[in-house]
């Protein structure tokens, strides 16, 4: 898989979620397998560069290649403005949002609510691939605005004429939200006509599930989003089965302990202890939902507020764990679809 000059190991790309894909998480992800991770969004608007959120997400300091950065925003010309900001401070590759369909990105036509709007998707695209000529320019779109007006195939058609170098589809349109199946007939259909790397994200949830889209698509690769919360060893997993059509076993107790602590030390020293703390919880809730004694758990968790009380409890409930089952494997549970977590809409008024 290549996007530009930057061959990436394998197939396997994390999605940019909102409170999400920070500098620590997207790290993580590559680690475990993953061969792309790109960022949060970052707003276009630049009254807001100086503003400590958006410092944090233009740090890209030990990050491994490729730094792939999104970008959101209406106006082509502040998009633009965005992208070589960024460029200018790291980014190797700039994506652009035109899939998020919560209503207050929406409200300001951003997000997926450019898909209404093909003409001004042109403008932006000339706009941002201009401005940066130097790194490649990706897009991520929706199907569609709604189930009666799918233009997947015409946005295709305006990016590549833009000079964007991958586009990446989730399988839902914008009125769909993250409910319903993906549909992965109109991500096949835009691929059969793409001259460019098409990448199919939507209700990726295993190894068996990125096979069957990677085979129906015929896709360049998969992106996988909510699966990967608190399962960031989902992209080895995938990779493997690719590769060998075998599963590796599942983690034990204590990788996913050691997982964990290294994740939240990482996000301690990313964001400092009070806010690490905060960002801390859902990532904990996260990677002990569905193990023994977990409910309980994480209500507790929720309660703390300090570093050192959130270390010493996850340390307390995984020893016990341990004790318990000394091979604790996850269950089947469905990815996280909290409207909390998944909405950028607070992220972008940063």
């Amino acid at each position: 898989m290549r996007i530009g000059s930057h061959v990436l190991k394998n197939r396997l790309i994390v999605a940019p979620m909102a409170g999400v894909t920070d500098r620590p998480f997207r790290q993580l992800c590559k680690q475990l397998g993953a061969g792309m991770a790109v960022s949060e969004m970052v707003t276009s608007n630049s009254l807001l560069y100086g503003s400590a959120k958006t410092a944090r997400r233009a740090n890209h300091e030990g990050e491994v290649d490729p730094i792939s950065v999104q970008i959101a925003g209406a106006d082509p010309a502040m998009l633009a403005q965005a992208a070589r900001h960024n460029v200018d401070r790291g980014a190797q590759i700039i994506d652009i949002n035109m899939g998020c369909p919560a209503k207050k990105v929406c409200n300001v036509m951003a997000g997926s609510a450019l898909l209404q709007d093909e003409a001004l998707v042109g403008r932006i695209l000339d706009a941002v691939v201009s401005s940066v000529p130097e790194v490649p320019v990706t897009l991520k779109i929706r199907t569609g605005w709604d189930r009666e007006h799918r233009n997947a195939l015409n946005i295709l058609r305006i990016a590549e004429n833009a000079g964007v170098q991958a586009l990446a589809i989730h399988g839902r349109t914008r009125a769909c939200g993250y409910t319903g199946e993906a549909e992965y007939d109109t991500i096949r259909v835009v691929k059969a006509e793409a001259k460019i790397p098409v990448i199919a994200n939507g209700d990726i949830t295993s190894p068996e599930k990125a096979r069957y889209v990677l085979d129906t698509t015929g896709a360049d690769a998969v992106m996988i989003g909510r699966a990967a919360q608190g399962r960031p060893w989902i992209f080895r997993e995938i990779d493997h089965y690719l590769a060998t059509g075998e599963h590796l076993p599942p983690p034990e107790v204590a990788e996913i302990h050691a997982v964990l602590l290294g994740h939240l030390h990482d996000l301690y020293a990313f964001y400092g202890d009070v806010t690490g703390a905060r960002v801390s919880r859902k990532h904990i809730s996260w990677y002990t939902k569905g193990l023994v004694g977990s409910s309980a758990f994480r209500h507790a968790m929720n309660q703390l507020d300090g570093v050192a009380e959130q270390l010493a409890m996850v340390n307390d409930y995984f020893a016990q764990a341990a004790r318990a089952d000394d091979r604790l494997r996850y269950e089947n549970v469905p990815p996280n679809d909290n409207a909390e977590d998944m909405s950028p809409a607070d992220r972008l008024a940063a």
